[in-house]
């Protein structure tokens, strides 16, 4: 076993700050996304912009929204804990 491998911090979705920081973004990221697809598919208004939407900018959000969800998840899960561990 080479000594990258055998030297690896086993750390969780919430060991860390960092960790707990990215899946907190990862979960309001996937509540953004869910509210632009259903404003988006219902054809109203944002709540706080007043941007009148329609199908294909609620999905335009919705998938930005869940590609941010997507990297702050992985992060979240892969990222080794930093210089004060």
């Amino acid at each position: 076993m080479t000594s990258t491998a055998s030297n690896q911090a086993d750390s969780g979705l919430l060991d860390s700050r960092f960790s707990i920081g990215a899946a907190a973004l990862a979960g309001i990221s996937v509540l953004v996304a869910l509210v632009f697809a259903w404003t988006g598919y219902q054809g109203e208004q944002l709540f706080v912009v007043g941007t009148e939407m329609n199908l294909i900018n609620g999905m335009a959000g919705f998938m930005l929204a869940i590609f941010l969800a997507i990297v702050a998840l992985i992060a979240a899960v892969y990222m080794e804990p930093g210089f004060d561990h």
